[in-house]
């Protein structure tokens, strides 16, 4: 039998607005954004629906912002009936997988993307570290090319998006170097991304250690269904094995692509973009062209997928 995924977006999703026409229309939307609200001691919301652009792209309040939207989506999905067999998260996302899958409580949730958000910001000073991404050149030249260019400064791989989509990071001068190196060596792109920090790159080591004590304070429990590690794109139920890969990613290469493979051949044909921004669809297409691909953002889309699994 088709089995169906919940895939959960990440940092860059973000949009002034989103989450509004849930909140609008939906008791268990308002329930959430209060829930998150109080357990910040700020409003995610009104910075949501009214805030600047600037003061959501801080990734302390991305994070949950997107968290909060992703959750809000998989319940609504659920109310109608729609309930995921298997769950996966790009990087953040994999803590909203976590809150559907029922390891880990939604107001912990909240807290935790909240602080993992600063203490990747404190890692690394603000003009240290660089992200770029790489399109259209093969991951094996890329980590290669990045162990070259780190000898004028640390650089490696982090994000394996899509095939042809490869994000790196590490020191400024180490990315610039191989930037250009990538150029030279056939790259259709290499662009240096507007991030303030070297995400998922060893250089996070400090903001896993504060992220591992955060852990210890909460509750984690065993997953109602497989989630896929980004760490290692395998799919995890333990509580043990989910906490422990949460400490690791961190600092460590997401391997999304793993984690795709790894829910299809666990059966899932349908996968639900459930949040802001289409983009795991997108990375989806590249991966496999025959995934069915459905997403809900808001309203309009919401009916729309609703529509498509009726059908």
């Amino acid at each position: 039998m088709s089995k169906t995924a919940f895939i959960f977006p990440g940092q860059g999703a973000q949009a002034v607005g989103m989450g509004k026409d849930f909140y609008d229309n939906f008791d268990a939307a308002r329930k959430l954004f209060d829930e998150a609200d109080d357990a910040l001691g700020y409003s995610i919301r009104r910075m949501c629906f009214d805030g600047s652009a600037d003061d959501l792209k801080l990734t302390a309040n991305t994070q949950p912002a997107i968290l909060v939207v992703s959750v809000i989506v998989s319940e609504l999905l659920k109310s109608e009936g729609v309930t995921a067999d298997i769950a996966g998260g790009h990087i953040l996302g994999e803590y909203s997988a976590l809150v559907t899958a029922g390891s880990l409580k939604f107001s912990d949730a909240v807290i935790l993307v909240h602080k993992r958000g600063q203490f990747m910001q404190e890692a690394v000073p603000v003009g240290e570290g660089a992200m770029a991404a790489i399109i259209g050149l093969d991951d094996a030249t890329i980590i290669k090319i990045c162990a070259a260019a780190s000898e004028v400064g640390e650089v490696q791989a982090v994000n394996f998006n899509c095939p042809g989509q490869t994000v790196i990071a590490g020191k400024v001068r180490g990315v610039e170097a191989a930037v250009e190196q990538l150029k030279s060596a056939g790259a259709k792109k290499a662009v240096i991304l507007p991030v303030s920090a070297p995400f998922h790159s060893t250089l996070m080591a400090p903001a896993a250690v504060k992220l591992a004590a955060e852990l210890d304070k909460v509750q984690i429990d065993d997953a109602a269904f497989p989630v896929a590690a980004n760490v290692n794109g395998q799919l995890e139920t333990s509580a043990a094995d989910i906490k422990k890969n949460l400490v690791a990613q961190a600092d460590s290469p997401v391997k999304w692509i793993a984690c795709v493979e790894a829910m299809k051949n666990f059966g899932a044909e349908t996968f639900i973009e459930c949040g802001p921004g289409k983009t795991l669809c997108g990375f989806n297409r590249r991966i496999d062209k025959k995934i069915r691909s459905l997403n809900v953002e808001d309203l309009d889309s919401l009916r729309k997928t609703l529509d498509a699994l009726k059908a």
